[in-house]
Parts: C-alpha cells; sequence; structure tokens
C-alpha cells in the first residue's frame, strides 16, 4: 500500500493497520474515527468491553439481529446497559414479533461472528433500528468487525454510512 493510500486515523492500542469492513465504509465517507483495541482481555460483552476500555457504557452499543414473524431480518442497536425489547423492537419494525436469530446463523448472514457484529458493512442491507439515547451520545462506539475492535465515532456521522431509524427499543 503506497503511503498516499493509507487512512490516518486515531488508534488506541490496534496494533494491526488491517482495515475492516467497518473501517473503510467510513474511510470512504470522510468519517473521523478511533479504533479502540481491547483483543488481549477476551472480552465480548458489551458491558465488559466498555468496562475494559474505561468508556461510558451508555455510549458502547451492542449489535443485536433478529428475524421477525414475516421471516425479515433486523439489526438492532443498543447501549450496553440495555436490554432489548423484543416487543418494543418488533414494533419499532412493524413486525407482530420477532426473535434472535441463533448464533450459527449470525456469520452466513452478515459476515460478522459474535462479539465481533457490526451495524455497518454486513453482508446484506438489513433493517437497522438504533436506540433513541444514540442521539444524545457525546461519543458513539460500535464493533469495528472484528472480536477485540470498537469504533469510536460522532454518532450525527453515522447517517453517512448507515440507514437507520431511532426508537425505544429497550428495557
Amino acid at each position: 500500500m503506497s503511503e498516499s493510500e493509507q487512512q490516518i486515523y486515531p488508534v488506541v492500542g490496534y496494533s494491526s493497520m488491517e482495515k475492516t469492513n467497518p473501517m473503510r465504509i467510513l474511510d470512504r465517507a470522510g468519517v473521523d474515527y478511533t479504533v479502540h483495541d481491547y483483543s488481549a482481555s477476551g472480552k465480548i460483552a458489551a458491558m465488559d468491553v466498555a468496562e475494559e476500555m474505561g468508556e461510558d457504557p451508555e455510549e458502547v452499543f451492542k449489535t443485536l439481529v433478529t428475524q421477525g414473524k414475516s421471516d425479515k431480518y433486523y439489526v438492532f442497536v443498543l447501549p450496553a446497559t440495555r436490554q432489548l425489547d423484543l416487543k418494543k423492537a418488533a414494533a419499532s419494525v412493524g413486525e407482530k414479533s420477532v426473535s434472535m436469530i441463533p448464533q450459527k446463523e449470525l456469520q452466513p448472514l452478515t459476515g460478522y461472528i459474535h462479539g465481533g457484529c457490526s451495524p455497518l458493512g454486513m453482508r446484506r442491507s438489513l433493517k437497522t433500528v438504533i436506540h433513541e439515547s444514540a442521539k444524545e451520545c457525546k461519543r458513539f462506539y460500535v464493533s469495528g468487525g472484528k472480536v477485540g475492535l470498537q469504533l469510536e465515532f460522532d454518532f450525527k456521522e453515522l447517517e453517512k454510512v448507515l440507514d437507520y431509524i431511532l426508537a425505544d427499543i429497550a428495557r
């Protein structure tokens, strides 16, 4: 890679310069972001990740994939401190009900594994709903598309790279 092709971005504990799909998407859109590498910790639960990074768990978001009664798939993104309310989630996408997909279906559907699922760069474009609290975040953290990586950026920049709606989807 030539020097002119390399994107310079702040890195916190990230030693590998291998870009993930979410990083490439943010780069193409000109979104400034910081990569946080917590891979040495072995943690994947959102609350544990927030603690490991020393960040506010209300700003560290987890990505959950569901399937509706209609067989359509949906992505829900919510703070580490919250649990997905399946009834509110279903209502937000006009479904009678939604349920979590089995873990073994995650990678074939999204391209990501459990603990590394990002709302950015999925194999298929899926309707995405983000918890309404995101609009109040000073910083917004989501998976970098790989276990052990989080991307931090301004939530307002997300609309450049992802179609989503905001809704109360948590309990």
